[in-house]
């Protein structure tokens, strides 16, 4: 039975967001404008954070081992030891992406329609559930962030334990074989792929909802400009 009364046939019954470079903009042009700007290395800032990736300042910050000003020592004293000065802060402002319409809007069709939905994200602190944030974080069931949890993807825990939370906030098991996981980093959809889940690399939003929306059986993709919303009267 599809998901949406018949609209496609569902080979999932349940999505795993990302939040960074998923339902936010990624903030991988801002790294590059800023090395840019400074006469860094093109990819210095990506390299740096996939250098030692489970021990490096990243990895410590994100399961909450450092605070900011922590943060900002070890990852400028990496920068170093590879060659280069930068300011730590300026690589930290350069995550708050932008939220994405289109991506919105989709889990916003998903929840109309019952769809158990888990947010799973690395974050360097907890998010803050006011403003156009918090309403989007109000339509999933489960919130997994990595700084709560003291553990981060790609680390196989995580994982288990969205699966456990929207299970338990759903009243039934979920499986990772019932989940779409939605990610823009293939790090991170490797461990998520070994478990079972259905993965999708975003890279262009419109093709990460269209394999999103073969999954779940249920017309995600933007309306094209001009025509009428879903639903409205012609």
């Amino acid at each position: 039975m599809s998901a949406d009364g018949g609209q496609g046939t569902a080979r999932v019954s349940a999505v795993v967001f990302d939040l960074g470079g998923v339902l936010t903009e990624s903030p991988m042009p801002a790294f590059a404008a800023y090395e840019a700007e400074v006469g860094l290395p093109e990819g210095l800032i990506r390299r740096l954070n996939s250098t030692d990736p489970d021990a490096n300042a990243w990895a410590r910050y994100e399961r909450n081992e450092l605070d900011a000003a922590g943060f900002v020592d070890a990852f400028e004293a990496e920068a170093l030891a590879a060659g280069h000065r930068l300011d730590a802060h300026r690589v930290l402002a350069a995550l708050a992406g932008e939220l994405r319409p289109a991506m919105v809007a989709a889990v916003r069709r998903l929840r109309e329609a019952g769809v158990p939905l888990a947010l799973l994200s690395n974050n360097v602190a907890p998010m803050e559930r006011t403003g156009r944030l918090g309403e989007l974080l109000a339509s999933f069931d489960a919130v997994v962030e990595s700084s709560v949890e003291g553990v981060r993807k790609p680390e196989p825990e995580i994982y288990r334990r969205a699966l456990t939370r929207l299970s338990d906030a759903v009243g039934w098991p979920i499986r990772a074989g019932d989940c779409a996981y939605l990610d823009d980093l293939g790090i991170n959809l490797k461990p998520a792929r070994a478990l079972g889940m259905h993965t999708i690399k975003v890279v262009d939003p419109a093709a990460a909802l269209a394999e999103l929306s073969a999954l779940v059986g249920i017309p995600l993709e933007p309306s094209p400009p001009g025509s009428s919303p879903r639903g409205a009267a012609s």
